[in-house]
C-alpha cells in the first residue's frame, strides 16, 4: 500500500488528545502543510482537538499567519510544551488567558527529551536550568495557573543537584524533508537545518505512534543516496506532498542554495552596519572575540557581531548556531538559525550535547532585563512570552558569556559622532531594574561555576566580579550620574579602575581588530 496520502487523510490520522512532536525552527524545517491542514480540519469539524504539542524552537513569524500560529485555537490545544515562544503570539495568548496548559523549557533540553523518549529512558538528567525559572524551586517552567503537573524535578546524585526533565509518550510526529522515495526514506537536500526531526520520528515510532512526513517531491525507490537519508522509511507512516507555498526553506526565501551547502557565495559584499547604538554594542562585543574560540551568537542584538567581524576582516571565526550549523555566517531575522556557507550541519540534539557539555568557549546573547544581582531575563515580560529558547543551555555552560543590549528601551535615540556618544532621547523603559520578572540566567550559578560574564550596552559595560555586578567602562561623552545612574533602579558597584570605552568604537572608520587580534595571537604563541 502506498504511503503517499492526501493532507486530509494525514490529519484524520491524528487522534484527539494526542501528544504531537513538531519539527521546525522559526520557518526552517517546519511542515507548514500540516499546520494548515490541522487548522482547516478543526475549524470545519472540531477535530483533532485537545492536543498536546511539543516543539523545541519557536515556529512562526510573529503574526497569526505562519507556523504554529495556524493551530493556536482554544479547544484544538490542551497543553503546549515549547522552547521559544516569541514568534507565536496566538499560542502566547492562549497561555496568558489561561485557556491551555503551558510549559517553557530550554530549547536544547526539549531536543534531547525527544531522544530520551525514543530510547525509553526516564528523561533528561542535566544541570541545565538550575537556579533559573525552570528550576522547580522557582517556577518549574510552568507558565500559568492552569499548569499543575511537574515536568521537571530536582534530584540529587553523588552529592550534586541535578534536574530531571521527565519522559512521556509521543503519539504523532510531524516532520519535513525535501525528497523521499515511495517507501518514505527521506533526504534533506534543500533544508537549511536537519534539526531534531530524526529524534521526533524515533520518539513517536517507539511510543507506538505514527510519523507523518511532508516532502517537496517523491522519487522512485532506489534513486536516493543512502548516505543522505536522514529519516528511514521504516519510521514513516504517511507522506504528504506539499504545495510550494508551504515549503519555503526559511521565511526569508523559498530557496537559497548557500544555506544548505549546495553552493558557496562571497560574503565580502555584505554591507557594513550604519554607526548607531547597535553597531556600538556589537563593536564592543567584537573586541571580546577570541580567534581560536568556538562561539555562539544569539538572536537579536548579537547577530550584528558577525557583521562587525566581517567588516573588520576577522578570518575563520568558529561560529555556531543552536540548530546545528557550524561555520559560515549566521543569518538574522526570520532566517535566524541558518548559516550562509556552513561547513557542517549537525542534528540539533548533537549540537546541544556539545553545548551542554561545555564545548562552547564564548557566547554572545541578548540583554533584555538585568537586576542588581546580575540575573538576566529574556523570557517573559508581563503578557509577552518570549521564552528561553536555547539561552539557558548556552549561558550556563560557556565559560565566557557576553550580554548585549541597549541601556534603555522604547524610544531611545542616540548620536554617535567624533568618537563620542550623545543621548538625544532617553528610552522610556529601564532595563537595569531591582528584580527581574523571570530568571533566565542566574548570576549565583555563574559565580559557582566561575564564568566570566560581561553586560555590554551603548553607554556602559558591566562585569560580574566575584558575584557582584560592577560598572567597569563608560562611553566617552556620557555622564556617569545623569546618563547611567539616573536610569537604573539600583546603584551598582563601580570599579576603582573605571575607564572610558575605546574611542575607536564611536568612529566611522574600521577599528583595526584584525591587526589587534593577530598581534595578540603572536604574543600568546
Amino acid at each position: 500500500m502506498s504511503k503517499i496520502i492526501s493532507l486530509e487523510k494525514a490529519v484524520s490520522m491524528i487522534p484527539d488528545g494526542a501528544t504531537v512532536g513538531i519539527g521546525g525552527f522559526i520557518g526552517c524545517g517546519h511542515p507548514q502543510e500540516f499546520s494548515v491542514g490541522i487548522e482547516e480540519s478543526f475549524l470545519k469539524s472540531g477535530h483533532p482537538r485537545d492536543l498536546t504539542i511539543m516543539f523545541s524552537a519557536g515556529i512562526g513569524d510573529g503574526t497569526d499567519k505562519l507556523g504554529l500560529n495556524k493551530i493556536g485555537h482554544e479547544g484544538l490545544l490542551k497543553r503546549i510544551i515549547g522552547g521559544h515562544w516569541g514568534l507565536i503570539p496566538k499560542l502566547q495568548q492562549l497561555v496568558f488567558e489561561n485557556k491551555v496548559e503551558g510549559y517553557n523549557l530550554p530549547l536544547g533540553t526539549i531536543s534531547l527529551m525527544f531522544r530520551e523518549i525514543a530510547g525509553h529512558r526516564p528523561g533528561v538528567i542535566t544541570k541545565i536550568g538550575l537556579k533559573t525559572f525552570v528550576d522547580p524551586r522557582l517556577e518549574g517552567g510552568k507558565m500559568n495557573e492552569r499548569t499543575k503537573e511537574d515536568l521537571v524535578e530536582l534530584i540529587e546524585m553523588d552529592g550534586e543537584e541535578w534536574l530531571r526533565y521527565k519522559s512521556f509518550p509521543v503519539n504523532v510526529a510531524l516532520i519535513r524533508a525535501t525528497y523521499c522515495d515511495e517507501d518514505g526514506n527521506a533526504t534533506m537536500d534543500k533544508e537549511a537545518a536537519t534539526l531534531d526531526s530524526l529524534a521526533i520520528a524515533q520518539a513517536a515510532k517507539n511510543s507506538g505512534g505514527i510519523v507523518l512526513l511532508q516532502v517537496e517531491k517523491v522519487v522512485q525507490n532506489g534513486t536516493l543516496d543512502a548516505r543522505k537519508v536522514k529519516i528511514p522509511g521504516i519510521y514513516v507512516d504517511g507522506i504528504v506532498i506539499s504545495r510550494p507555498e508551504n515549503h519555503w526553506q526559511t521565511y526569508e526565501a523559498y530557496y537559497n542554495p548557500a544555506l544548505c551547502g549546495e553552493v558557496k557565495v562571497p560574503v565580502d559584499s555584505i554591507p557594513p552596519m550604519k554607526l548607531n547604538e547597535r553597531k556600538v554594542i556589537c563593536r564592543r562585543a567584537a573586541m571580546e572575540l577570541d580567534p581560536h574560540a568556538i562561539i555562539n551568537l544569539g538572536i537579536g542584538m548579537p547577530e550584528g557581531i558577525a557583521n562587525v567581524a566581517n567588516e573588520e576582516g576577522l578570518p575563520g571565526l568558529k561560529l555556531t548556531v543552536e540548530t546545528g550549523g557550524i561555520g559560515g555566517v549566521p543569518m538574522a531575522g526570520t532566517a535566524f538559525g541558518t548559516c550562509t556557507n556552513p561547513t557542517a550541519i549537525l542534528d540539533q540534539p548533537y549540537q546541544f550535547d556539545f553545548y551542554d557539555g561545555g564545548g562552547l568557549d564564548q557566547a554572545f546573547l541578548g540583554l533584555a532585563e538585568c537586576d542588581r544581582f546580575g540575573n538576566i531575563n529574556v523570557s517573559r515580560f508581563g503578557p509577552k512570552i518570549a521564552g528561553c529558547g536555547g539561552f539557558i543551555n548556552i549561558t550556563q555552560t560557556a565559560p565566557v558569556v557576553v550580554y548585549c543590549g541597549t541601556f534603555t528601551a522604547g524610544g531611545l535615540k542616540v548620536e554617535v559622532k567624533d568618537g563620542q556618544l550623545h543621548i538625544l532621547q532617553e528610552g522610556r523603559i529601564k532595563k537595569f531594574i531591582k528584580d527581574v520578572e523571570q530568571v533566565t540566567f542566574g548570576a549565583a550559578y555563574a559565580k559557582e561555576t566561575g564564568q566570566k560574564v560581561l553586560y555590554i550596552t551603548e553607554r556602559a559595560v558591566f562585569e560580574l566580579l566575584d558575584g557582584v555586578l560592577t560598572l567597569t567602562e563608560i562611553a566617552p561623552g556620557v555622564d556617569l550620574e545623569k546618563d547611567i545612574m539616573a536610569h537604573m533602579e539600583f546603584r551598582p558597584a563601580v570599579s576603582e579602575n573605571l575607564k572610558e570605552m575605546d574611542a575607536r568604537i564611536f568612529r566611522d572608520e574600521i577599528m583595526g581588530l584584525l591587526e589587534e587580534k593577530e598581534e595578540a595571537v603572536t604574543n600568546k604563541e
